[in-house]
């Protein structure tokens, strides 16, 4: 699993935060999507890396832009994570 956190230009509300994630479900396939205007990023946790290029795009189309990204190796913590 990967976790990339898009920093984004221009989300202002809930409004732009629930667009944000539309458009990620869209574009790509994750697992878990989440948006902050307050912080200005999306946080896509997937299988896969993402098709940035892409995205950009996508993002550019409905009003807002992707400033930068980070991706590093995601693993899920359950409630029992202890010890590991």
């Amino acid at each position: 699993m990967i976790k990339t956190v898009l920093k984004i230009d221009g989300m202002m509300c809930g409004m732009c935060e629930s667009h944000m994630n539309d458009v990620v479900r869209k574009s790509c396939s994750p697992k878990k999507v989440n948006s902050s205007a307050k912080n200005g990023e999306t946080v896509v946790i997937s299988e896969a890396p993402l098709d940035i290029p892409y995205l950009k795009q996508q993002i550019k189309d409905i009003g807002y832009e992707l400033v930068s990204y980070t991706s590093e190796p995601y693993e899920k913590k359950g409630f029992f994570h202890f010890g590991r």
